[in-house]
């Protein structure tokens, strides 16, 4: 029997969970973790920002309504959550990116966004 491969980080390095509160990911387990069922690639966890969440529930994705219907209870700013890259990518352009958790953010997420980009926008970097 064969184990998971660990995922990693983009910079290599073990994934980290990105939030337990509330509980975030793909497969809601707390860390950025994707495959091919998670079409979104929900893979930069970042601390999101009240204008972020302004600009994606002016995009058609709002992240600040509680959906209780599907467990989810609404972000705040200040909270971490595993974003799709895409969506990261779209507010980085728009100059509104929130901070990114380079240590919760699955290798994946670099399909979408460039390393340097997310480097900018470090909340765990020195």
């Amino acid at each position: 029997m064969s184990q998971a491969p660990i995922a990693c980080n983009v910079l290599g390095e073990p994934l980290v969970p990105c939030s337990f509160d509330p509980m975030t990911g793909f497969y809601r387990d707390g860390c950025c973790n994707t495959g091919k069922e998670d079409l979104g690639s929900h893979t930069v966890c970042v601390e999101v920002t009240t204008e972020f969440l302004a600009f994606s529930r002016a995009g058609g994705n709002d992240l600040s309504t509680p959906r209780p219907e599907f467990g989810f209870p609404g972000l705040q700013p200040g909270e971490r959550w595993c974003l799709c890259a895409p969506r990261w990518q779209e507010a980085y352009e728009a100059g509104v990116a929130p901070r990114v958790f380079l240590l919760g953010t699955h290798e994946g997420a670099l399909e979408h966004v460039d390393l340097a980009a997310l480097k900018t926008h470090a909340r765990d970097l020195s």
